[in-house]
């Protein structure tokens, strides 16, 4: 296989199957064009216009990865496997991922250099949003045995507190916790007088069944602290770890609302297909969309069950879940605005081409929006999140005014 052949396929395989069929609007790496945002562009009426309308204060990025190299002692740590030649297409995620950061590996400061970078971005927003980085602990067994080898990535909660009361006034932080874990509701509790705003979980890279009873003693902890849990579901292609696919049917995520738990649903269900276990374990596969909308639909799940519209521009994504999330207004006060940081900065994941063709944009927004990404993929993500349209309609504001959600005063 030649050199251009196999970057390709790592980038099918390891990033999204179907970067394949597009060849990138924005090229293969990050640019990481030199901040701040070119004075043009910051007063570019897109900009004003994404804007318009927002109470900033309240615009909190609900998903936002917390990363780095693991190259210092700061709560970082990366499976070695991601840096070997052995592991040629998790090798890549990472490079993949570490450009999305404009990180110079040849540095030993990628941890630093990461944090560096977010507060970069955050500072061209308006100076009240705010980011929410992601703690994200390591795989267990069902004895509460941590898994090294079945874990590919993991940010402490006190690299993640740390990092957030450092710059109180660019971030906020989400606890990760294994519920399998001996002292899971310990930890909970620490974190939740550590200021944690909610709990995040990827249940097949962390080998976590949300539908277990060993969660029970967790999500009864989450209910009495008013902890909310952002879990992912659907189909997961950039972590890998324990690798259980089945463990984000968004089904399983009953049991914690059957407990009272709010649960926010990462990136809306809006990838691969699951068994559909409400009719049986030997069902047939159903979209996870389709199976988030179902429990969206539930009366019994008001106020309960939520979705945050992180990753749904990617083009693996772009279709009928990101349409029915535009256009099903009622829900929109049970979506949360998120970017997915880094991955908003990996050039190949995006394509203005295919948001002309589905309508999602205008003409004389792509060029504009493709631009802003070269220099800032976060303005970039909620810029264009703003601006999207689908029968009509678009996001209403109260989907980016996300601090409510997390400080008690969501209707």
């Amino acid at each position: 296989m030649n050199r251009r052949n196999f970057l390709l396929a790592g980038i099918a395989a390891g990033i999204g199957a179907a970067a394949y069929r597009f060849w990138p609007d924005q090229g293969i790496w990050n640019p990481c064009a030199a901040l701040p945002l070119p004075q043009i562009l910051a007063d570019h009426d897109l900009v004003k216009a994404a804007w318009d309308g927002l109470d900033a204060s309240k615009v909190w990025d609900v998903h936002v990865h917390l990363a780095g190299g693991g190259d210092s002692a700061s709560g970082v740590w990366l499976n070695p496997r991601t840096e070997s030649l052995a592991h040629p297409l998790q090798s890549l995620q990472r490079a993949f991922l570490l450009n999305a950061a404009c990180l110079d590996t040849r540095t030993a400061r990628t941890d630093a250099g990461y944090v560096e970078r977010l507060a970069a971005l955050q500072a061209g927003l308006d100076p009240q949003a705010r980011l929410m980085l992601l703690a994200f602990d390591y795989s267990y067994d069902e004895s509460g045995k941590r898994l090294l080898d079945k874990s590919e990535i993991y940010v402490s909660n006190d690299y993640a507190n740390r990092v957030a009361k450092q710059r109180p006034r660019q971030f906020e932080w989400i606890a990760s916790i294994h519920p399998y874990r001996r002292d899971a509701v310990a930890a909970l509790e620490e974190a939740a007088k550590l200021g944690a705003r909610a709990v995040k979980w990827l249940p097949s890279a962390m080998g976590i069944n949300p539908a277990s009873n060993l969660c029970d003693d967790f999500y009864a902890a989450l209910r009495r602290l008013n902890i909310p849990l952002l879990s992912h579901a659907g189909s997961e292609y950039t972590v890998s770890g324990s690798e259980i696919a089945s463990f984000n049917n968004p089904l399983l995520l009953r049991r914690p609302l059957q407990h009272g738990v709010r649960v926010i649903v990462a990136h809306c269900a809006s990838l691969g297909a699951s068994v559909d276990i409400d009719k049986g374990a030997n069902a047939p596969m159903v979209d996870n969309f389709q199976l988030f909308a179902r429990l969206m639909d539930e009366p019994r799940y008001e106020g309960k069950l939520f979705g945050d519209i992180s990753a749904m521009t990617l083009i693996t994504r772009v279709g009928k879940p990101l349409k029915t999330v535009i256009q099903r207004s009622e829900w929109h006060n049970r979506l949360l605005y998120g970017s997915d940081y880094p991955l908003t900065a990996v050039m190949p994941l995006f394509s203005m081409r295919q948001m002309l063709a589905g309508g999602y944009i205008g003409e004389a927004e792509a060029p504009v929006l493709s631009e802003i990404r070269k220099y800032n993929s976060l303005l970039f993500d909620l810029a264009l999140k703003r601006h999207l349209k689908a029968g009509g309609k678009r996001f209403l504001p109260t989907v980016f005014e996300t601090r409510p959600f997390f400080t008690g005063q969501h209707a």
